[in-house]
């Protein structure tokens, strides 16, 4: 293609939310990724913001994974004419399916909340986009296989690789003309409690890595795995209190129950009551299980099972009820930043009291519920009202499956030649910035931390 090519970051540059990078090679602009903006309020705008392009325009639209922030804005491009089709491992789609309804079911609950409680600042308040966006969305779906070149015509290839952070999820890297960009998604670390360990993609001429965590190294405990939650169940559950777990349902839940199971087993916690209150969780947990080929081993229901009291609560009526309950009980529930979903109503009635304990179990954002609390704030805002926090709050960092600063280094390099260019995205301005420190120190390479709307050329 002689026509100059470029790439514009529309999202996930100095944030860890959002990300969406936009290709364009003459006539064509291909997405990759189409995530949600979370946390900060003047990231949240961007979500209503006209899109940089008509959507209308959009050619292809190619997926790493499904967590909302790569994925959930895509129901918003549909609502203002996308008709592109969109492009991942069968997996993520089958994932992304679950994870667009709940966004769009989330948005709706949020804004019949505030219009009842009277505390939305605008005066028709109305979600991003609803269920029949969804809808008109899953049909432009395609599943990608791992490990081939997929033909997207005029020119433009694609290749999924597997990146080991959660189920289906993938680096891509795309060839327009004779200019190749990889995509690294989400990277996983160097191996995962569930999922096949990631893989070397090919190289490119311009790289883009993520830096949740560029500025961080995983600490490897020196005792019993999840010690720190350990300690937390067995001193609030013999309390009288209970824990309440904010969890991810796409991964982390999977693995908090996990984990759970085996410290009963062995006896490291008391035997109590574990609650899963997420339909989310549960469905994400049979997508999972349809994907043996993709587990280190099979993961079937038999650890489930290990634990003596597990309670499933698929619906409201059942969730509303542990309201008053007040015994000593687990209670697991999304999201997992405290943003949204049936876990902000058991942390309004949880954190007032110094009997219980939320347990923080990955990457909480700027500006989300989850960052405040683990930064030691003595109040959240909830419902529109402010409520104390009373309650003990941990956070156990061993759940995480980002790649850390060392893991994305080895990612680099391992990669079969230098590229020209890396761009360091999804990651707080800091982490980034050490990335790229790294970079240019240990690999001799050329790093660049964009900004929110940059263009660069990459042909």
């Amino acid at each position: 293609m002689s026509t100059p090519v470029t790439l514009t970051f529309l999202g996930g540059a100095g944030t860890v939310t959002g990300s969406k990078f936009l290709l364009t090679g003459g006539d064509r602009r291909v997405l990759v990724d189409a995530g949600l903006f979370q946390g900060l309020k003047r990231l949240r705008l961007r979500n209503r913001a006209p899109f940089a392009v008509d959507p209308a325009l959009l050619d292809d639209v190619l997926l790493t994974h499904a967590h909302a922030d790569h994925t959930a804005y895509l129901p918003a491009l549909v609502k203002h004419g996308m008709s592109a089709p969109v492009h991942a491992t069968r997996p993520t789609l089958e994932l992304a399916d679950i994870v667009l309804r709940d966004a769009a079911h989330l948005q709706m609950l949020a804004t019949g909340d505030a219009i009842r409680g009277g505390y939305s600042k605008h005066a028709d308040p109305r979600p991003l986009y609803d269920l029949d966006d969804v809808e008109a969305t899953l049909p432009l779906m395609r599943p990608r296989p791992f490990d081939d070149d997929v033909d997207l015509g005029a020119g433009v290839t694609a290749r999924w690789t597997r990146a080991g952070h959660i189920l289906g999820s993938a680096s891509v890297h795309v060839t327009v003309g004779d200019t190749t960009v990889l995509f690294s998604g989400d990277l996983g670390r160097s191996t995962h409690p569930m999922l096949r360990p990631r893989q070397t993609p090919p190289a490119a001429r311009t790289v883009l890595v993520e830096s949740t965590y560029g500025s961080r190294l995983h600490i490897e405990p020196e005792g019993p795995a999840h010690e720190v939650l350990a300690e937390a169940v067995s001193t609030t559950i013999r309390g009288g209190g209970q824990v309440i777990i904010p969890a991810f349902a796409i991964d982390r839940t999977e693995a908090v129950l996990h984990a759970l199971a085996d410290m009963m087993a062995e006896g490291r916690i008391p035997v109590t009551p574990v609650v899963v209150d997420s339909p989310m969780s549960l469905r994400v947990l049979d997508v999972y299980r349809s994907h043996p080929d993709e587990m280190v081993e099979p993961t079937g229901s038999e650890w489930l099972q290990r634990i003596p009291d597990l309670r499933l609560t698929p619906s409201t009526a059942e969730s509303k009820a542990l309201n008053d309950d007040h015994r000593p009980m687990i209670i697991v529930s999304s999201s997992g930043m405290c943003e949204g979903g049936r876990v902000l109503h058991h942390l309004a009635r949880a954190l007032p009291h110094r009997r219980n304990c939320v347990v923080l179990t990955g990457y909480q954002a700027a500006g989300t519920r989850g960052r405040s609390l683990a930064e030691g704030s003595r109040r959240i805002k909830l419902f529109g009202r402010y409520t104390p926090v009373a309650a003990r709050v941990v956070s156990d960092g061993e759940f995480s499956v980002h790649a850390d600063a060392d893991d994305l280094i080895a990612w680099l390099a391992d990669l079969p030649a230098e590229p020209e260019t890396v761009y360091i995205v999804h990651g707080e301005q800091r982490s980034s910035q050490a990335l790229q420190e790294r970079i240019e120190q240990e690999l001799g390479w050329t790093a660049v931390v964009p900004t929110m709307d940059e263009v660069v050329r990459v042909d």
